[in-house]
C-alpha cells in the first residue's frame, strides 16, 4: 500500500506509471512553461501546449526549454485556448489540464461547459497536501480555494473528491477530520452539527471509502495528546489523512499559515472533474509547481 511519508514521493508514484500527457492552456506564461520543462525534465509528464504560439516560443527560448518536439497549438485567445485544451481531454489526446496564463473563472467556464466540459459531479474542489516539520506524515487540506461557503452537501462532494483523490493514489481507507472551533456540536456553530452529520452518514454507508470523524477542533484533529487530554474516543484524531475545514476563508487561512510560517511543502489539484486539474500559484514556489503536476500524473 502507498504511504505517503513525504511530497516527493508524488515524484516517484508518477515515475512508476505510464507517463501522462498534460495539456496547459494558453501556455504563454513563464513560470507554467519552467514547471512543465522540470516536469518533462524528471520524466513524468508530455505537454500538449496551446496557446499564443509566438509567446511560447519567445519565453521557452529565453528559459533554456526545448520545445522543437512537443506538440504547439497556436491559439492566442485565452478563453478559446481553454476550450482547445479541454477538448483534447475529451478526445482522449491527454490526461491532465494545467491553467497558464488565462483567468481560472475562463479556464473552470470551459471544464464546466455542460456540453462541451469535463463535468463528472456537480462540485469540484481544492485537494492541497502538505508536509510539514510538525506532522508524522503527509494530509490534506480542503477546500482553500473553490468553494466559499459550502452548504451541506457541497461538503459531501468536497470529501468526496478528496478521498476520491487518496483512493487513486493507492490508498484505500483515509481517515477524514471535519474541523470547527470546537470538538463538541453546538447548535448555532453550523459547521459542528454538520461535521456531526457527515460522521452518521460515514458509519451508516452513505459516505464510503474513508472513515469521517467530527466535529474535532484542529488540535484533536492533528494531536493524539489533544484528545487524550479532552478525553475524545477517535480513530482519526492525531493520525488524519484529510482536514475539512468549514469555508474558504478558514481553509485559505490554514493553507498559508502552513505555507509561510509553518514551513511546509504542499502540492495541489482541481478534483471533481473528469481529470485532475493543476492550477498553480505565481506565489508557489517552482518546487511546489513541480509537485503538484507530479501530484497530478501520480493518480490512476
Amino acid at each position: 500500500m502507498t504511504k505517503l511519508e513525504n511530497i516527493k514521493v508524488f515524484i516517484d508514484l508518477a515515475k512508476s506509471k505510464t507517463k501522462r500527457r498534460i495539456a496547459v492552456a494558453a501556455a504563454e506564461d513563464e513560470p507554467v512553461l519552467e514547471a512543465v520543462k522540470n516536469a518533462m525534465n524528471a520524466g513524468i509528464v508530455e505537454p500538449v501546449l496551446v496557446g499564443d504560439k509566438e509567446k511560447v516560443e519567445a519565453i521557452a527560448s529565453q528559459i533554456g526549454f526545448d520545445i522543437g518536439n512537443i506538440e504547439l497549438i497556436n491559439e492566442p485567445n485565452p478563453s478559446k485556448a481553454c476550450r482547445k485544451a479541454v477538448s483534447l481531454i475529451r478526445e482522449g489526446k491527454a490526461e491532465i489540464l494545467m491553467k497558464g496564463l488565462v483567468g481560472t473563472a475562463d479556464l473552470l467556464k470551459a471544464v464546466l461547459d455542460k456540453e462541451n466540459g469535463l463535468r463528472k459531479g456537480s462540485v469540484i474542489s481544492h485537494i492541497a497536501f502538505f508536509e510539514t516539520p510538525s506532522y508524522h506524515k503527509v494530509f490534506v487540506v480542503t477546500d482553500a480555494a473553490m468553494n466559499v461557503a459550502p452548504e451541506f452537501k457541497e461538503k459531501v462532494a468536497i470529501i468526496n473528491n478528496a478521498v476520491d483523490a487518496y483512493h487513486r493514489l493507492g490508498i484505500e481507507k483515509p481517515k477524514v477530520a471535519v474541523v470547527g472551533a470546537v470538538e463538541a456540536v453546538n447548535e448555532k456553530m453550523e459547521a459542528t452539527v454538520h461535521a456531526a452529520m457527515l460522521t452518521v452518514m460515514n458509519k451508516r454507508g452513505q459516505i464510503k471509502g474513508c472513515l469521517i470523524d467530527g466535529p474535532l477542533a484542529l488540535d484533536n484533529a492533528v494531536s493524539k495528546e489533544a484528545c487524550e487530554h479532552k478525553k475524545i474516543e477517535t480513530e482519526v484524531g492525531g493520525d488524519v489523512d484529510i482536514i475539512v475545514l468549514p469555508d474558504i476563508e478558514a481553509a485559505n487561512v490554514l493553507y498559508k499559515s502552513l505555507n509561510f510560517l509553518g514551513g511546509a511543502k504542499s502540492a495541489s489539484v482541481i478534483m471533481g472533474a473528469s481529470v485532475p486539474i493543476v492550477l498553480t500559484s505565481r506565489a508557489d514556489t517552482d518546487e511546489a509547481k513541480l509537485d503538484s503536476i507530479a501530484l497530478a500524473a501520480a493518480m490512476d
